[in-house]
């Protein structure tokens, strides 16, 4: 029984440009704060957030499907890790928004004067 080499190198440097246009994005958008996404809300936080998170999110799942090799795996495993993986990203993102929010409540509303 013989195996033939295939090389990855093609798909390497695939995944490499899509990550680095995600991530290209991702400061483009941060440097320059457009005013109607930065001022426009949705569910109580801006666009530009929103954008964030979801650019995120479809980062680390490419980088779970493309460098854990899940696209050969049957899809039960593929959607086990890979949805596990979206969750705990969102639910981070919700707790660490919701702190903030009190937190920010906490300093504006009180007679905690702000330090830093």
């Amino acid at each position: 029984m013989t195996h033939e080499y295939v090389s990855n190198t093609k798909r390497i440097w695939i995944v490499f440009a899509i990550l680095s246009v995600l991530t290209i994005v991702e400061v483009a958008l941060g440097i320059e704060k457009p005013a109607v996404l930065f001022m426009n809300t949705v569910l109580g936080m801006n666009l530009l957030n929103w954008i964030f998170i979801i650019l995120t999110i479809v980062k680390a799942y490419y980088i779970v499907w493309a460098f854990m090799h899940m696209e050969g795996e049957k899809s039960s495993l593929r959607w086990a890790v890979v949805s596990t993986l979206c969750f705990l990203i969102v639910y981070l993102f919700f707790i660490l928004l919701v702190e903030a929010d009190y937190i920010f409540g906490v300093y504006r509303d009180s007679t905690i004067k702000w330090n830093f």
